[in-house]
């Protein structure tokens, strides 16, 4: 692995320092769980999984968004859970996900994968969506940061 020590010019270096840890209780081995705006509704509860191949939003959620006309495209695909379980995704949706609070807001549109089955978050972000906002987690601090011009904005718990 090649480590590229220059940073654009124009794009500030994403760091986790000590002082983003503040109000933090160390040690600690939380989960990362933050909440968004998906399809203009406010969430709570969005698990942020960074090994994570999908982004999932759960079916029982997906039906109390009122979205209208707008159905699930079907999906060939399966989904591993922990011990090995087989999920069959009921289809894909993309809707529109915004990160951040004014004026470091982002929003981008998301590929997700509607699952029936019981959980306690209304949504995983995994790596498609992380990767689509160039976002930084960090479970120690808490915190995802992502770039926003020549700033870094910062989402946490």
């Amino acid at each position: 692995m090649e480590i590229d020590d220059k940073v654009p010019v124009g794009r500030p270096m994403i760091y986790f320092g000590p002082a983003n840890a503040h109000g933090v209780h160390l040690p600690h081995n939380d989960a990362l769980v933050i909440s968004s705006t998906v399809a203009n509704y406010t969430f709570q509860c969005i698990f942020v999984d960074s090994g994570s191949f999908a982004d999932v939003i759960f079916y029982k959620l997906y039906q109390q968004m009122e979205l209208g006309d707008v159905p699930l495209e079907s999906v060939d695909t399966s989904l591993y859970g922990f011990v090995g379980e087989v999920v069959h995704p009921l289809g894909q949706i993309s809707l529109s996900l915004s990160l951040g609070s004014e004026p470091t807001r982002r929003t981008r549109i998301v590929c997700v994968l509607a699952v029936d089955m019981p959980s306690a978050y209304n949504l995983i972000l995994g790596r498609p969506a992380l990767n689509n906002f160039q976002a930084v987690v960090s479970t120690y601090h808490m915190k995802l940061k992502f770039p926003v011009g020549a700033e870094n904005a910062m989402w946490k718990q």
